[in-house]
């Protein structure tokens, strides 16, 4: 793509759902390319380097990788060398070898920094990552820096269609691939830095009340868990009580504005019930049943109760959030948003880089894995201990049952045994009877400790 003509130019291709066709959309210049980015990632990426992998002769877009942009140069040759073999294993696993690359860098100007000098700051860069591709055979067809609303293109010298001072960006909304975008149900989700700010903790007196909830329920849950009698009854515990909050979300549908939805949904759970759930998901057996609600017409609200809990977790628990953000990302993923779902598990690894959990799916999330093998072995795991339930329960009825039988048999014996002997029922004044034998009046013995008692007053 260095020469920017009329030549074929990458293409995407993009289906909605409902009766809309499929629509192609060919992308013919930088500046196409640039106002692209967005739709094919489903947000706009703040510090970072996107490869997109092209098919064919007519360059299909295919797989895409995104990482955050390495603040130390050293670091620079060998993380080019990671992403290009990451995104060829990537798509040859998917069937089918890259034929070439197309790179973006994104990046705003630091304080006293100009986009211009960003676009030259991040040159090196770019040229190593050119290099690491070509050397297993992946060509580079276009190489692009935003940067502050402005692209530069890397691979172009003509300065009649990539000027020095860059090129503004189109306005949002007014491009052919914005209109494809928005006829195929396309969103995008405003700035990477925008949908990581829906997992950032809360801060000031909120931030304050938490952590207070947090460490009385690290006290009070933590040596639970830990004692192996008390560990189930606290996973109980916290199911039961996602179960609550899920079922208050899910009657509070949210509100229009991301922000404002968020604002809202920290409202329906106290500082006490936001503890509990924290410090009980960090058990990994209550995690992995917790990843259960992932499907069906509450799963929205599931992910909103994942993002609110996420925020709670205020220093100095932050790493607590690994857990329920990792779960927003299942769920995400599970139904199939994908942006949300690579965002959250590049969130949970950001706090935990050897959370295994996070680690397992946000690889099956980037290699386009289908989710549905997974949801099929938590549904099945649910269903046996559904049936062990219901087993013990059965068997704990019947035991019950048997004990009642027992009961009932044994009361007509005892009857029969109190009747046949002296004293029995039958005998009011006979020989046995309240008269005592011999129509003496009866004498009750008094118990050993009684008679010690008395002696012992009887000595003083």
């Amino acid at each position: 793509m260095t020469q920017h003509n009329d030549s074929p130019r990458p293409s995407t291709s993009t289906t909605a759902s409902g009766s809309h066709a499929e629509q192609q959309v060919t992308l013919c210049s930088p500046a196409e390319l640039a106002d692209a980015l967005p739709y094919l990632l489903g947000f706009r990426p703040d510090d970072s380097v996107v490869m997109v992998a092209l098919h064919g002769e007519r360059g299909r877009f295919g797989g895409r990788l995104r990482l955050g942009i390495p603040p130390l140069r050293e670091e620079w040759p060998d993380v080019c060398t990671l992403l290009a073999e990451t995104l060829l294993s990537g798509s040859s696993k998917r069937g089918a070898r890259p034929d070439g690359v197309v790179l973006f860098f994104c990046q705003d100007p630091a304080p006293g920094e100009t986009p211009g000098e960003v676009m030259e700051r991040l040159r090196p860069l770019a040229q190593t990552l050119r290099l690491a591709c070509g050397r297993l055979d992946m060509p580079v067809h276009e190489a692009l820096c935003i940067s502050d609303g402005r692209f530069w293109s890397y691979c172009c010298p003509d300065p009649r269609c990539c000027p020095p001072d860059g090129t503004p960006l189109a306005l949002p909304g007014t491009s052919v691939m914005a209109a494809a975008a928005t006829y195929a149900g396309i969103e995008v989700r405003g700035s990477l830095r925008q949908m990581e700010a829906r997992f950032a903790p809360l801060s000031g007196d909120c931030a304050d009340e938490q952590e207070r909830a947090l460490d009385a329920a690290a006290f009070a849950l933590v040596p639970r868990i830990l004692r192996g009698a008390d560990c189930e009854d606290v996973r109980q515990e916290t199911l039961a009580l996602t179960g609550r909050l899920v079922r208050r979300f899910d009657e509070a549908p949210p509100v229009p504005g991301r922000a404002e939805s968020d604002a809202r949904d920290d409202t329906l759970l106290t500082a006490e019930e936001a503890a509990a759930l924290i410090i009980g998901l960090q058990d990994r057996t209550t995690r992995d049943r917790a990843a259960e609600w992932m499907e069906g017409p509450q799963a929205p609200a599931v992910l909103r109760v994942w993002r609110a809990v996420a925020r709670r977790c205020v220093p100095p628990y932050t790493e607590h959030a690994t857990a329920p953000v990792t779960l927003a990302g299942w769920v995400a993923w599970s139904i199939g948003d994908h942006p949300e779902a690579r965002v959250a598990l590049s969130r949970a690894l950001s706090l935990d880089p050897r959370y295994l959990f996070a680690q397992l799916l946000h690889r099956a999330c980037n290699e386009g894995l289908d989710p549905e093998p997974l949801r099929h072995c938590l549904r099945r795991e649910q269903a046996d201990r559904a049936l062990q339930a219901a087993v013990r329960a059965e068997a704990a009825a019947t035991r019950v049952e048997s004990a009642a039988s027992a009961v009932e048999e044994e009361r007509p014996r005892r009857a029969a045994r109190r009747g046949g002997r002296p004293g029995g029922p039958a005998g009011g004044s006979g020989p046995g009877g309240a008269t005592g034998p011999a129509g003496r009046p009866r004498v009750r013995r008094r118990s050993s400790a009684r008679e010690v008692r008395d002696g012992q007053r009887g000595s003083r």
